[in-house]
C-alpha cells in the first residue's frame, strides 16, 4: 500500500479537520459543567407523569437561574442551578414535593466555584504534563536513531499528532455542547486523555518498526521507502487493535449507561481519528523532517 506517495492528500485532510475543530471551539466554545464552574446538579424522578418543566420552575420559587431539562423518561428531570447549601436543598425539596407531589431524588451534587476553578486548573495541568511526558519519553526511547531523522523529531511528530487528535475530538465536543447542551466536565478531560493514550500507543508501534528497519537497512536506503514498508508491516495490527476497541465502545454506547453516552461516543470518535493519525499523519510527517 503506497501511503507515503499520497502523503500530501492525507495531511491536507487532517489539516482541514484540525481547522474545523479549532473553528468549532472558537465559534461554539465549551458549555462548562459544574465540575469546572461550580453549581448544583439535581436529578429527580416524579411518580406522576403530568409534571412539566414550567411547573418545576414555578415550584422552585426564587431559583431564577435554575435550568430544567427533561430526562429520558417522562417523569425524569435534570435541574441545574447555582451552588446552594444543604439547608436550601432540603427547603427546595419540600417546596417541590408540596407543589408537584412525591418524587425520588436520583442524585444531588453541589460544587462551589473555588473548587470548580481548582479542578479546571488541575485538569489543564494534567493535560500539559501528559504532553510533555510523552514527548520526552519518545525522544529518549529513540535516542539511538539519529539517522536520517534526529530522535527529538520523533517526539515533536508525536506531539503534533496528539494535538491533531485532541483538537478534532474537542471540536466535535464543542459542537455537541452547542447543539445538544452537552457539558464539558471531568469526564471530557478523561476522554481526551484516553484518546491521547491510545493514539500515542498506536504511533509508537509504527515508530518502533521504523526504528528497527532503519537500524537494519543500509545508509543509502530510501527513507520514504523504509517508512512505507514499516507502515504496511504494522497496518494489520493497528487496524485490528482499533477494531477491538471500537466494538467495545459501540456496545457501551448502545447498552451502557445513558449518562455516559456522549463520553463513550467521544472516545469512539477519538479512537478512529487516532488510528488514522498514527498511520496517515505521524509517519508521513517524519518525511518532512527528513534531513537530506
Amino acid at each position: 500500500m503506497e501511503i507515503i506517495k499520497y502523503k500530501k492528500i492525507y495531511l491536507t485532510v487532517s489539516a482541514l479537520l484540525v481547522v474545523a475543530g479549532i473553528a468549532s471551539m472558537a465559534v461554539f466554545g465549551f458549555k462548562q459543567g459544574i465540575d469546572f464552574v461550580g453549581g448544583t446538579h439535581w436529578q429527580v424522578r416524579f411518580i406522576s407523569d403530568d409534571v412539566s418543566i414550567s411547573a418545576i420552575r414555578a415550584a422552585l420559587e426564587n431559583q431564577e437561574d435554575a435550568l430544567v431539562r427533561q430526562g429520558e423518561n417522562s417523569g425524569d428531570f435534570s435541574i441545574r442551578m447555582r451552588d446552594i447549601s444543604e439547608e436550601r436543598h432540603q427547603e427546595l425539596a419540600g417546596l417541590v414535593e408540596a407543589e408537584l407531589g412525591e418524587f425520588e431524588e436520583l442524585s444531588f451534587a453541589s460544587i462551589g466555584p473555588a473548587i470548580g476553578r481548582e479542578l479546571r486548573s488541575r485538569a489543564l495541568l494534567a493535560f500539559v504534563l501528559v504532553l510533555i511526558g510523552i514527548s520526552l519519553y519518545i525522544a529518549f526511547a529513540f535516542r539511538k536513531v539519529s539517522y536520517p531523522v534526529s530522535s527529538w523529531k520523533y517526539g515533536v511528530t508525536t506531539l503534533v499528532t496528539l494535538f491533531h487528535d485532541a483538537l478534532i475530538s474537542a471540536g466535535v465536543f464543542a459542537f455537541w455542547g452547542w447543539q445538544y447542551g452537552v457539558e464539558a466536565d471531568t469526564n471530557f478531560i478523561v476522554a481526551i486523555l484516553v484518546i491521547m493514550g491510545f493514539s500515542v500507543h498506536d504511533t509508537i508501534v509504527v515508530f518502533d518498526r521504523i526504528r528497527e528497519n532503519l537500524l537494519l537497512s543500509k545508509r543509502n536506503a530510501s527513507f520514504d521507502g523504509v517508512i512505507n514498508d514499516s507502515i504496511n508491516q504494522t497496518l494489520a495490527r493497528s487496524v485490528n487493535t482499533s477494531l477491538t476497541l471500537v466494538l467495545v465502545l459501540v456496545a457501551l454506547y448502545f447498552f451502557g449507561a445513558s449518562s455516559l453516552s456522549f463520553f463513550t461516543l467521544l472516545i469512539l470518535i477519538g479512537t478512529l481519528v487516532g488510528t488514522y493519525s498514527s498511520i496517515f499523519v505521524a509517519s508521513p510527517l517524519l518525511t518532512f523532517l527528513h534531513r537530506k
